[in-house]
């Protein structure tokens, strides 16, 4: 459960650990969240198979640079080769095994976070100069169900999966978070802001809904 200041209404989400959120605004009484859920058990259960995360596959690419490699050994392992995330698997064992998916997502994450801190703050400060906006700092995160965030303080939260969308999604999602700098709120006002930045802006949100940032 999360409680909020900034929260409006009772709201269930999946985490990328694929536990059950509750957001709901700071002094909500719990029972109003108990039974929210209890009404939407079939809507849940149908929330936690679509965003469970897809299985890691041999040959996947990981981000930009990164990408899956599937060994045959006489113990198991996981590990970062330059840009290849190599997983040694022994013989009678399924790359689909539960300990294997947790150690190459531990794998991903870490590479994810890598690439991440290498090229968003660089970008997002270019886009930020474009447009005359300024930010207080960066921070990376992959627990959240959320591309990226702002805080009123001027802090940039960017979930570290921006790695696995194309170039245009992560400027949209970039854009969307410094237009929060003027506007922390998703009014007529703040849409016309992004759409200076980003003219294409409704064709790139409709794609990004179609995404997960879980990993």
């Amino acid at each position: 459960v999360r409680r909020s200041s900034l929260a409006t209404s009772v709201k269930l989400s999946v985490a990328p650990g694929g536990t059950l959120r509750v957001s709901m605004p700071t002094l909500t009484p719990l029972f109003l969240a108990k039974r929210l859920i209890n009404s939407s058990r079939p809507k849940l259960r149908s929330m936690l198979v679509s965003e469970r995360p897809a299985p890691f596959a041999d040959g996947q690419q990981i981000g930009k640079s990164h990408s899956l490699h599937v060994r045959s050994g006489t113990t198991q392992s996981v590990e970062i080769h330059g840009q290849m995330i190599v997983a040694v698997i022994p013989e009678g064992t399924a790359l689909n095994d539960t300990s294997i998916q947790d150690s190459v997502r531990a794998a991903a994450i870490k590479a994810l976070r890598k690439e991440a801190k290498a090229y968003l703050p660089r970008r997002l400060k270019f886009l930020a100069a474009k447009h005359g906006d300024t930010y207080e700092s960066v921070r990376f995160s992959h627990a959240s169900s959320r591309w990226g965030s702002c805080s009123s303080t001027g802090t940039i939260s960017l979930n570290i999966a921006l790695m696995n969308l194309p170039f245009e999604l992560i400027d949209y999602v970039l854009l969307h978070e410094l237009a929060h700098t003027h506007e922390m709120n998703h009014s007529s006002k703040f849409w016309q802001i992004v759409e200076s930045y980003d003219p294409h802006y409704k064709i790139h949100r409709k794609t990004l809904k179609t995404r997960s940032p879980h990993i």
